[in-house]
C-alpha cells in the first residue's frame, strides 16, 4: 500500500514539474503530418490537467502555406495562418459517453490569409485534395473567444477579395443572460461588408438541443437575414432558417453563394432555408424580382465537380421588361420601371445610342462554374404593344452548355417557340436559335384600326433559324447567318391603306380623307431574307392585295442596327392620277423614318409630304409587305416557297381576288 502511495505521489510530482514544452516538436510534427504541410508551436505549449475539465494552451502557433502557394507578391513568405494563442478546454464525463463538450474555445490575434486558385486548388484544404468535401462540424462550445482575428480571403476562381477582422465572444442583454456574438467587418470586392451572427447564451449549449440563431449579412447593396436553428451544435452540415434577401441584381450573390444566377432588377425575396450536409433546400420562396412576383421552390447540391441547382419557378403577373433583363437588356424608362441605378444609366445609353441589342457580356466562366434544371412559367404578362399572355422556359446547363428547350410566349391568338442553345466551352461562345411563330394573327399585332375596325387583319407565321458567335446578344446577332421568313397566306386589310402601297393619291387619298372603311383582300405577303455575317438581305418581299401589288427589296443590318428598305406598288386598276413614288424605310430600329423618294417623279410639293404622314403608321408592317407588277401574284408558289424556306405553314390553293371599286 505504501508503495503504491508512493508511486501515485511520484506520478503528481513529475506531473507537476513536468515541461510540457518537450512535446512541441512532437505534437507540431504529427500535426504537419495529418494537415499535410509545416505546423510548429513556436511559444510555450502549457497544459493543466487537474480538472474534470483539462485545459491545454499553444502560443506562437504557425501553419505555413502549402508548396504550392506563390513565392513572390504580397503573400510571399506569410503563412496561411498565425495566432498568438490557442486554449482549449474539453469536458472529461461526457467524453466518456460520446459527447464532445468544450468549456472554452479562445483564439488570441489570429491572422488567416486564404487562398484558391483559378484552378481551384485551395489552401484550406487539407490532406488528400480529391476527399469527398464535407461540412465544417465543430463541438458544442460554451464560451467561443476570437479576439482581433485578422481575415484574408482571395479566390481567384470566383473572382472574389475579402479583408477584414473577425471577433466573438459573449456580451450582457438586458435580461441578464447574455448572448453569443460572432461579428465579421471589412471589404468584399471593394464594397462594405458587415456580418454578424448572434445566438442565445453558449453556457448550458448541448450537443442534443438545437442551438438558435439570427444572422445579418450586408454586402454593398445587398442584404441578408436569417433567423434559424443548428439542429446539433455545432454541425455547420445541417441547419434550418427563414431567410430574407434583397439586393440590385441577383447576379451579384455570387460572391456570397458561389452560385452563377441571372442577372436581375432589384429583387427581394424569402423563404425556409435548410440544409442537409451538401444539400441545400431552398421552400416556399416567395418574393419579388422587378416588377414580378416569384414563387417556388429549389436546392442545390454542393461538394461536387460543379454546384447543381435545380428550380422550379412562377410568376402569377410577369413585366416583360423583368424578362428581357436576363439577357443584358435595361429596364425601358419612362414606365416606371423598377430598376437599378447601374441599369437605370445603361438605359439612358441605350436611348441616347439607340440601340436596340442588348451589348451586356456574357460572364462565360461562371457559366462554366455550374450545372443547372430550371422550370419557369409566367401565367400572367404585362407586356405593353405586344398580346403576350403566358411565358415558358425549361431551362438547362450541363458543362457550359445553356439550353432552353423550350423557350415558349403564348399569344392572345398563336404561340412563339422553339429552342436557343449557347455553348461557352469554345474560345468565342456560339448561339443557335431556332424559333417558329404559330397560328398567329396580323391584327394582334399591328393594332392600326379605322373606325374601330383593324386597318388589316389575317393569319401570319413565321420562322428564324440562326447561328451566330460572340459574348453578348449584339455581338451575336452581329455575326448571325441563317434564314427568317415571314407569311401571310390569307386576310384582309383597309382599301386606302392597299392603295398607298401603290402610292396611289387619286384613291388613296381620298378613301382616307373621307373616312371610307371599305376593305380589300390581302391574297398573300411573304418576306424572306438570308442572313450573312448579321447582314438580312431580301430574297424576295411581296405582298398581293386585292387593289395593289406592293413589291420590295433591301437589308437589314443586325450589326449597326439599321433599316434599309425600299417598296415599289403597280396599281391593279386603271387611276385617274397615279404618283409612282417608291417608299423608303430607313434608320435604326428604335427611330426608322419612312419617306418617299420623289427623285423620278414630277414635282408634287405638298402632296409627298401629306402622303409622307399618312404612310409613317404602316412602318411596323411595311417590311412584311411589298410586292411589284400589275398581275396577281402566284401566291401559292409564294406559300410553298416560304414553307421550303421553314415558315410554319400550309400550302392551300388560293381564291381569285375581290377587288373592291
Amino acid at each position: 500500500m505504501l508503495a503504491a502511495t508512493l508511486v501515485f505521489a511520484a506520478v503528481i510530482v513529475f506531473l507537476i514539474l513536468f515541461d510540457w514544452n518537450w512535446f512541441r516538436g512532437p505534437v507540431g510534427r504529427l500535426a504537419s503530418a495529418q494537415l499535410n504541410r509545416e505546423v510548429v508551436i513556436q511559444g510555450d505549449l502549457r497544459v493543466h490537467p487537474w480538472s474534470f475539465s483539462p485545459k491545454v494552451e499553444a502560443y506562437g502557433v504557425r501553419v505555413a502555406q502549402p508548396d504550392w502557394a506563390p513565392k513572390t507578391g504580397d503573400q510571399a513568405g506569410r503563412p496561411m495562418a498565425k495566432v498568438d494563442r490557442i486554449a482549449v478546454q474539453i469536458k472529461i464525463l461526457p467524453l466518456l459517453k460520446g459527447e464532445v463538450i468544450l468549456p472554452l474555445l479562445a483564439v488570441d490575434r489570429p491572422d488567416v490569409r486564404l487562398l484558391r486558385e483559378a484552378s481551384g486548388r485551395a489552401n484550406w484544404v487539407f490532406g488528400n485534395p480529391n476527399a469527398p468535401k464535407k461540412p465544417l462540424k465543430l463541438p458544442a462550445i460554451q464560451h467561443f473567444i476570437i479576439n482581433d482575428g485578422q481575415l484574408r480571403y482571395e479566390d481567384k476562381q470566383r473572382d472574389i477579395f475579402f479583408n477584414g477582422m473577425v471577433s466573438s465572444n459573449e456580451q450582457a442583454t438586458g435580461d441578464g443572460r447574455g448572448k453569443f456574438v460572432l461579428e465579421g467587418k471589412g471589404q468584399l470586392n471593394r464594397s462594405p461588408f458587415t456580418a454578424m451572427v448572434t445566438g442565445g447564451p453558449l453556457l448550458n449549449i448541448s450537443p442534443r438541443r438545437p442551438y438558435p440563431f439570427d444572422a445579418t449579412v450586408d454586402a454593398g447593396p445587398t442584404h441578408v437575414t436569417a433567423k434559424g436553428d443548428i439542429t446539433k451544435p455545432f454541425d455547420l452540415g445541417r441547419f434550418e432558417t427563414q431567410v430574407s434577401v434583397s439586393g440590385p441584381d441577383l447576379n451579384r450573390l455570387y460572391a456570397l453563394t458561389g452560385l452563377t444566377l441571372p442577372n436581375t432588377p432589384p429583387y427581394k425575396i424569402s423563404g425556409h432555408l435548410s440544409r442537409k450536409d451538401e444539400r441545400f433546400d431552398f421552400q416556399k420562396l416567395v418574393g419579388r424580382i422587378g416588377d414580378s412576383d416569384v414563387s417556388g421552390d429549389l436546392f442545390v447540391l454542393m461538394g461536387k465537380e460543379r454546384p447543381y441547382l435545380e428550380a422550379d419557378l412562377q410568376s402569377k403577373r410577369l413585366d416583360f421588361d423583368d424578362l428581357g433583363s436576363l439577357v443584358g437588356a435595361a429596364p425601358a424608362t419612362g414606365r416606371g420601371e423598377t430598376a437599378s441605378a447601374g441599369q437605370k444609366v445603361e438605359a439612358g445609353q441605350r436611348d441616347a445610342t439607340q440601340r436596340l441589342l442588348p451589348d451586356a457580356t456574357l460572364q462565360v466562366d461562371r457559366v462554366k462554374a455550374m450545372d443547372a434544371k430550371v422550370k419557369y412559367r409566367a401565367l400572367a404578362v404585362n407586356a405593353p404593344n405586344l398580346p403576350l399572355k403566358k411565358v415558358r422556359l425549361d431551362l438547362t446547363l450541363d458543362k457550359g452548355v445553356l439550353t432552353l428547350d423550350p423557350i415558349a410566349f403564348s399569344f392572345s391568338r398563336g404561340d412563339l417557340a422553339g429552342k436557343i442553345r449557347l455553348d461557352a466551352n469554345p474560345k468565342v461562345p456560339r448561339t443557335d436559335l431556332d424559333l417558329r411563330l404559330t397560328n398567329a394573327k396580323l391584327e394582334d399585332f399591328i393594332p392600326i384600326k379605322s373606325g374601330g375596325q383593324p386597318a388589316i387583319e389575317g393569319g401570319v407565321m413565321a420562322r428564324a433559324k440562326l447561328t451566330g458567335y460572340g459574348n453578348s446578344v449584339h455581338r451575336a446577332a452581329s455575326s448571325a447567318n441563317g434564314q427568317v421568313t415571314v407569311v401571310s397566306p390569307k386576310g384582309e386589310m383597309r382599301q386606302a391603306f392597299a392603295e398607298l402601297l401603290g402610292v396611289n393619291a387619286s384613291k388613296g387619298l381620298i378613301l382616307l380623307l373621307s373616312g371610307d372603311n371599305r376593305q380589300t383582300s390581302v391574297r398573300c405577303a411573304v418576306a424572306d431574307f438570308t442572313v450573312k455575317d448579321g447582314i438580312m438581305r431580301s430574297n424576295q418581299i411581296v405582298a398581293d392585295t386585292g387593289v395593289v401589288l406592293a413589291k420590295g427589296t433591301g437589308t437589314i443590318d443586325l450589326q449597326n442596327e439599321k433599316l434599309d428598305l425600299r417598296i415599289e406598288g403597280q396599281s391593279k386598276k386603271p387611276r385617274l392620277v397615279r404618283l409612282f413614288i417608291p417608299i423608303n424605310i430607313k434608320g435604326p430600329f428604335m427611330a426608322p423614318k419612312v419617306g418617299l423618294d420623289t427623285s423620278g417623279a414630277v414635282t408634287q410639293g405638298g402632296i409627298a409630304a401629306v402622303l409622307g404622314t399618312l404612310v409613317n403608321p404602316l412602318a411596323a408592317i411595311i417590311p412584311f409587305v411589298t410586292g411589284g407588277g400589275a398581275k396577281d401574284a402566284d401566291c401559292a408558289s409564294l406559300v410553298a416557297e416560304a414553307r421550303g424556306d421553314g415558315a410554319p405553314v400550309k400550302v392551300t390553293q388560293t381564291t381569285p381576288a375581290k377587288v373592291k371599286k
